[in-house]
Formats: C-alpha cells, sequence, structure tokens
C-alpha cells in the first residue's frame, strides 16, 4: 500500500514538473516556470527511490500504470478535457499490467 502511496506522489510530481515546461514553451507562460518544475522533478525522482524493490528498472515499470491513469486524471482535472473510452481502457490495461509487475513473486 505505501509503494502505491509513493507512486501517486511520484506521479503528481513528475506531470506537474513536466507541465511546468509544457506551459513554458506551449502556452508562453513566464520562464519561472521552469524553476519550480524542476524542483518537483527531483522529488519524483526522489520518491520514486523509496519504493521497496530489488531492481529500479522494475520499480519504473510498475510506476509506468500509476502515470497513465494519473495523467488522464490530469488531462480531466487541470486541463478540463475528459477521457474517453480509449484513454480508460488503456488505463485499465496499464494498471493491471502495473499489479502483475508490483505484485508478483519474482525470483531473487
Amino acid at each position: 500500500m505505501l509503494s502505491i502511496l509513493i507512486y501517486c506522489a511520484a506521479a503528481a510530481c513528475e506531470i506537474a514538473g513536466c507541465f511546468a515546461f509544457w506551459a513554458w514553451l506551449r502556452l508562453a507562460r513566464s520562464p519561472l516556470w521552469v524553476l519550480p518544475g524542476c524542483l518537483s522533478l527531483v522529488l519524483f525522482a526522489w520518491l520514486l527511490t523509496l519504493v521497496q524493490a530489488d531492481a529500479a528498472g522494475r520499480v519504473y515499470a510498475a510506476y509506468g500504470g500509476i502515470y497513465i491513469l494519473s495523467s488522464l486524471l490530469w488531462l480531466w482535472g487541470v486541463e478540463g478535457v475528459p477521457p474517453d473510452r480509449w484513454d480508460i481502457t488503456g488505463a485499465v490495461l496499464s494498471l493491471a499490467g502495473a499489479a502483475v509487475i508490483l505484485l508478483a513473486p519474482h525470483q531473487g
């Protein structure tokens, strides 16, 4: 359960950090958006180190499903674009994959 909370916090930081660059470069916002964006991305990377796993790649792979769901929630909540059925289907599939990676009894 703690891993899922860490993944959710990491996703929020990654999306916010990337959106800061998007806002600066694509929405003509001030370059000052980059500083909090960079700090948010550093926090994202640090949070992923808190997940207990035997290999970094497995942590990143399982995180992918949470990131996809979080991105769609950002799309809906921040950008005001509701996800369509294909977005939802993709998120469900990615979360199933993340669950297999995160919860499976891995060897070694």
